[in-house]
């Protein structure tokens, strides 16, 4: 967590404190719901990063040689807003994939359409068809759970899927 994170948590939680005590339920609970959504947003974008940084070690290990370039401050659009998050470049030759994932900050930023908590985007360079966007939402059980969209319907995301975008950027 970054220290403007850790100083924004921090906020909230003095924030809801005074609206504890002076009885302004309706505002704690707000906070409250901020603070349980927005750890589901960094656990979910800190999942999406690592497994695929994970997947191209791996790969790396069987020799593949791809390069990757991490950016934990980025800055991103999806449609008309605009998203902070962490993004990861992975290069193999002259192809790269892209992958960048948060949601917006503050409300000049817009809002993350569809119902969800955060959004990420799958981009490979030069072959548009394999890029997918991705929306966060709060699975049934409670917990972080990236679907993919496309057009109007919605399928969760595997780790068998990210595991193609990685075979897809290491082949001829």
């Amino acid at each position: 967590m970054s220290e403007l994170d850790e100083a924004w948590e921090m906020a909230l939680a003095e924030a809801q404190a005074r609206a504890h005590a002076a009885g302004r339920r309706d505002i704690a609970d707000y906070l409250s719901l901020r603070r349980r959504n927005d750890l589901l947003r960094r656990t979910g974008t800190d999942w999406l990063i690592n497994e695929f940084m994970f997947l191209a070690g791996a790969a790396n290990r069987s020799g593949a040689g791809i390069q990757m370039e991490r950016h934990d401050e980025h800055r991103f659009a999806r449609g008309s807003a605009s998203m902070l998050g962490k993004g990861v470049t992975f290069r193999h030759g002259v192809r790269a994939l892209t992958i960048e994932s948060g949601w917006p900050r503050i409300p000049k930023d817009g809002i993350v359409r569809g119902g969800g908590l955060a959004c990420a985007n799958i981009k490979h360079f030069g072959r548009p068809r394999l890029n997918q966007e991705l929306l966060l939402i709060r699975s049934p059980k409670g917990s972080p759970e990236w679907l993919i969209v496309n057009d109007d319907q919605r399928t969760s995301l595997t780790e068998m899927d990210l595991q193609r975008h990685i075979a897809s950027l290491t082949q001829s």
